[in-house]
């Protein structure tokens, strides 16, 4: 029989062990906005093994504990009060679903004997979030904390990494009870079957044009770094999927770009010519798959071997030559028994793509209206930012500079949302730079997107994090304005913003701020806001025509009229 954890059993308070179970599951951070729904939850934190941020809204809060996901492939863990608190939190809880990032959620709730009265912020979170969540569950019991919380974090990181969202009745949570805590949890793995890793080196045997698109979660650096050898030793050309570039150097000589928004012409090109694909860890969804045109569905023209570690996707929606039903890590690992028989048969493919990689990547190309120049700023940061520096943002068009013309060379330096989540790289930012203080932390938003969650930067003065936040503002929520006037030319609506200062923005919240309105401006503010040791914004102004880096407003207003005409 297993000894137990406790080896003396004592009453303790339900929220206290709810506390303990979280130390006994390894959890060092916890992001939280505070209720009286979960006050017993708090006072278990008091003093405990745990730092604790307090954010200023529960989205933030929801969003920082993914960003925690996705940095250590551990479970975020956030709590929020219930009701409104709730509400707020599921912009989080949907990143972390389309992310596949392991997340727990806890959610302060009415009494038990007060259930279907519609209580004060009475909520029915199973089905609130029921379609948002890998599961959806309410602590009735206070015995139950320990099975049930364990129970989350193997659910929150089995098969597709998810989020699991937990509801804490009150009065529970006030209870005593005599229970031992559960045996921290471990993440299961299987291995692909050696007739799997056979048939994969005999289709690349026979291949004449591959290509492997990295993608998804679970990976490691141990795993990055063992598909890199892999690459290495075939030659074989390698993409990332939308928002997940930290998956392969762009040192690597067999890096080829990325697969998502505003991506190389020639790279989707060689893709749809591929003979195989090579699918390791992502779904292919909508915008990696350019509105599933990539391949036909549900069967690719190209041969496909789709390695994912939950057995629900394979197949789904392309059906695959090859499934193997594994993670990335424990696919990597075994990796090392495969050696090419012969030569690779496609290397000058390979030189071909990995040309046209780094001139398609050449910020010193790019030129647009405005006289702030944003090739010369990305130019600028690949030589001032450290290898490991974390790069966040949200969504919108300015985040293409970022995808586009910033060089990812490790794993663990990349924090966005595939899911198209604007507000995201502030929170991110925060939950990035309390995760390890050492990092530099690199926040990019647009003047639309960092309003969403701007409130945070409170969170980042309050702890002493000195994130530097590069708001790109162009006076308009620019995704939207592009699609306006290629379907609508010249009949704005809804699009336009009257922002404030954002560097006295900063000031009042007691970091740093600067207004930059030149490409020359640029470097020096960026030294002085390192220097300044503070939360900081460089507020950066840009012609609102210069709408991506590669078209402007006015050309898309031309096109779609002459289109029209």
């Amino acid at each position: 029989m297993k000894a137990s954890s406790n080896s003396a059993l004592r009453p303790r308070l339900g929220g206290h062990i709810l506390v303990d179970q979280l130390i006994a599951q390894g959890v060092k951070h916890v992001f939280c906005v505070p209720g009286e729904s979960y006050l017993a939850v708090l006072d278990g934190l008091h003093g405990a093994a745990i730092q604790v941020t307090v954010c200023r809204q529960e989205g933030g809060a929801a969003m920082m504990a993914d960003a925690h996901g996705k940095l250590t492939g551990e479970p975020g863990i956030c709590m929020v009060t219930r009701g409104p608190g709730a509400s707020n939190a599921l912009a989080g809880v949907h990143i972390a679903s389309q992310d596949s990032t392991p997340m727990i959620l806890f959610v302060g709730q009415i009494e038990r004997g007060m259930r279907e009265r519609e209580a004060f912020q009475e909520m029915d979170y199973r089905a609130v979030f029921g379609t948002q969540a890998k599961w959806v569950t309410e602590i009735d019991q206070v015995e139950r904390i320990p099975e049930i919380i364990s129970r989350a974090f193997h659910v929150a990181t089995s098969g597709r990494p998810g989020p699991v969202v937990i509801a804490l009745p009150e009065d529970m949570l006030v209870e005593y009870a005599e229970v031992a805590d559960a045996p921290r949890y471990g993440v299961v793995e299987s291995s692909p079957t050696t007739a799997q890793l056979d048939a994969l080196a005999q289709q690349l045997a026979q291949a004449g044009k591959p290509i492997a698109i990295l993608g998804g979660t679970r990976w490691d650096q141990a795993a990055v770094d063992q598909f890199a050898e892999f690459a290495t030793r075939y030659k074989l050309p390698v993409a990332v999927q939308f928002r997940r570039q930290m998956l392969c150097s762009v040192e690597h000589p067999c890096f080829v770009g990325d697969v998502g928004l505003g991506s190389n012409p020639e790279l989707m090109q060689y893709i749809q010519d591929a003979d195989l694909v090579l699918l390791v860890g992502g779904r292919m969804s909508e915008i990696a798959s350019q509105s599933y045109t990539l391949f036909d569905i549900p069967v690719p023209a190209q041969t496909l071997v789709h390695v994912y570690p939950d057995a629900g996707e394979l197949n789904r929606v392309y059906r695959a030559d090859l499934a193997i039903n594994v993670s990335p890590a424990a696919f990597t690992q075994a990796l090392a028994a495969l050696q090419p028989a012969q030569p690779a048969a496609w290397s000058a493919e390979l030189e071909r793509m990995r040309a046209s990689y780094l001139a398609w990547t050449d910020p010193q190309k790019i030129s647009h209206p405005g006289a702030l120049q944003m090739g010369q700023v990305m130019s600028y940061l690949r030589s001032a930012l450290p290898d490991d520096a974390i790069m966040c943002n949200g969504a919108g068009n300015y985040a293409t500079w970022l995808h586009r013309f910033h060089q990812f060379k490790r794993f663990g330096t990349q924090l966005a949302p595939t899911s198209g989540s604007m507000g995201y790289g502030l929170p991110a930012a925060v939950g990035a730079k309390r995760i390890d203080p050492s990092k530099t932390v690199i926040c990019f938003a647009g003047d639309g997107c960092f309003m969403m969650h701007g409130q945070e930067f409170a969170t980042a003065v309050q702890y002493q994090l000195p994130i530097i936040v590069i708001l790109i503002d162009n006076g308009m929520y620019g995704t939207i304005r592009m699609h306006q006037e290629r379907h609508y030319p010249a009949r704005l609506s809804a699009t336009s913003l009257q922002n404030p200062d954002f560097a006295a923005y900063a000031q009042a919240f007691g970091g740093y701020g600067e207004r930059v309105e030149t490409t020359g401006q640029f470097a020096p503010a960026f030294e002085r806001a390192m220097a300044s040791r503070k939360p900081a914004i460089l507020h950066c102004l840009i012609d609102p025509e210069t709408i991506s880096p590669s078209t402007t407003l006015a050309k898309i207003r031309q096109q779609a009229q002459a289109a029209q005409a």
